[in-house]
């Protein structure tokens, strides 16, 4: 699977998604953990040898999460098909909160959307292999011109240099 962490192609990603049916996590592997199954694996994950990745949806509530940004190092947020842009909220939330970690797009995310998800605090994306081309590296400079303030500069157009 194709990984670009700050815009830059990546090919040793220590990360690894959990199994949706596992009632064991895998010893030593640095883990990505769907947030809705943090409870029910509490104690495990507490035990874990590895660092633990929350991966997030539109349908979670963040609430939990955002009282303990700190802990993770990387957030996964789930893009489960192209129309769905609650992703670019989740982020925007995140980045408000104060999360610095990594932020990493996963699922259905397609060139066209990358320059718009780096400026609400995307910096990795996760593509299939059937999606990811070279041009892709292109795709972050094709916009030059920004009349909203974002997460990555919060001065509207009139406030820029």
């Amino acid at each position: 699977m194709p990984l670009l962490i700050d815009r830059q192609p990546v090919t040793d990603d220590s990360w690894q998604p959990l199994d949706a049916d596992a009632t064991q996590l895998p010893a030593g592997q640095d883990l990505i953990v769907p947030l809705a199954r943090f409870d029910e694996l509490a104690d495990a994950l507490e035990r874990h040898d590895g660092a633990v990745a929350p991966m997030v949806t539109g349908e979670d509530d963040l609430t939990p999460l955002l009282d303990s940004l700190e802990r993770f190092a990387m957030i996964a947020v789930e893009f489960p098909v192209f129309r769905d842009g609650r992703g670019f909220s989740i982020a925007r939330i995140l980045r408000q909160a104060g999360y610095t970690g990594q932020l990493r797009a996963v699922g259905n995310v397609a060139r066209d959307q990358l320059g718009y998800l780096e400026r609400c605090g995307f910096d990795a994306f996760a593509f299939s292999d059937e999606v990811y081309a070279e041009h892709f590296l292109n795709a972050f400079d094709e916009i030059s011109v920004r009349y909203q303030g974002c997460a990555d500069d919060p001065r509207p157009i009139y406030l820029q240099n």
